[in-house]
């Protein structure tokens, strides 16, 4: 089961008691001056309202949003007593970082102190007391919208940083791939110039030298040559070994992953599969990506790698026990996921459904 954020859990009871202040109405301590239901069904939507722009990052949100604010004054304005209503506003002033700019945000605040000043004088008329109610609750809206506001922005440098991390581990993973590959090249140059080349021309000494007269003499020149020979051939062995030794593929894509914050990555790799460098670059950038996409977008606690060999191709299987996306839009990311799939050969397959999962294939070279 996903774990409920802090921040999660302050958004609920935000509406929890939104939705308390219409008690009062509800079971009839507080008249209204327009009809009960009317009222009701005027809270309802300006709840709706108001958790629809919370949750919907888009101009819907907006309007959204917009409504929220106008249905929140209607309400205020048609009790008979403020009491706790003003909290509405309140709540409304406290969902703008995110929605709207801050000057708009400004700008409702204040609207709702003025909404809230005119309420007050209807049922007070001591201007003293609007004085103070509206002052007061001008001071909670600033103190809400800005604590909203610094959570958000912690928020989001929170996942910079994570996206970050993950990004360095990748660079990091493929520096140390380039440093191995740059180094084994290196010695099979070195060996195939060197050790290579004066075996080589042993072997053709010897050769000459078997015409030679004398059985004897022809019997250890020819075992010299065998023995050369086998030089030879386990020097070219060792190269071909250094120039395509597979790199450990687990313990690169778990340092991808590794102290990814609030993501508990699990990565298993099946025996026996083996990669080139272009490859297992691809499949390091492929593990960057969705390490990153679960970080940013899943709200997972869990992320789970398979990598198998089936029917001539590499797959990688990824998936997240997060909240999953109906219909499934590729945003540059996961395009660009693709194409690098794409260019060795293979495909890419996205389900958001139970979580978010990503299938990519690569024929084994």
């Amino acid at each position: 089961m996903r774990r409920v954020a802090p921040e999660e859990w302050s958004g609920f009871v935000m509406l929890v008691v939104c939705a308390g202040v219409s008690l009062p109405v509800i079971i009839g301590w507080n008249t209204t001056s327009i009809p009960y239901l009317l009222w009701v069904t005027l809270f309802a939507v300006a709840f709706v309202a108001l958790l629809a722009a919370v949750l919907t990052t888009s101009f819907l949100g907006r309007i959204a949003y917009g409504v929220a604010v106008v249905a929140g004054w209607l309400l205020l304005l048609s009790v008979d007593h403020t009491g706790l209503v003003p909290i509405v506003l309140v709540m409304v002033a406290a969902s703008g970082p995110g929605i709207v700019s801050g000057r708009t945000t400004a700008a409702i605040i204040v609207a709702n102190t003025a909404v809230i000043g005119l309420a007050v004088s209807r049922t007070d008329d001591r201007w003293e007391n609007t004085v103070i109610s509206a002052g007061f609750y001008l001071l909670i809206q600033i103190a809400s919208y800005l604590s909203v506001a610094a959570i958000m922005r912690e928020q989001r440098l929170r996942g910079e940083l994570s996206e970050a991390h993950v990004e360095l581990q990748a660079q990091s993973v493929l520096l140390e791939e380039t440093s191995r590959s740059a180094e084994r090249l290196r010695i099979s140059r070195d060996l195939h110039d060197l050790i290579g080349h004066q075996l080589t021309v042993l072997t053709l000494e010897l050769e000459a030298a078997r015409h030679r007269e004398g059985a004897e003499a022809k019997e250890h020149v020819e075992r010299a040559d065998r023995v050369a020979r086998d030089l030879l051939a386990n020097v070219r062995s060792t190269v071909g070994e250094l120039r395509d030794r597979p790199t450990e593929l687990m313990t690169v894509l778990k340092k991808v992953g590794k102290d990814a914050p609030g993501l508990d990555v699990d990565v298993q790799v099946e025996d026996g599969v083996t990669l080139d460098e272009r490859q297992t670059e691809t499949l390091v950038r492929a593990m960057q990506e969705i390490v990153t996409n679960t970080l940013r977008h899943a709200r997972a606690d869990n992320l789970t790698v398979d990598v198998r060999c089936a029917d001539g191709l590499v797959v990688l299987t990824a998936v997240d026990d997060g909240i999953g996306a109906s219909g499934v839009r590729p945003g540059n990311g996961l395009n660009g996921l693709t194409e690098r799939f794409a260019a060795l050969g293979g495909a890419v397959e996205f389900d958001g459904a139970g979580g978010f999962r990503i299938e990519a294939r690569v024929p084994v070279r």
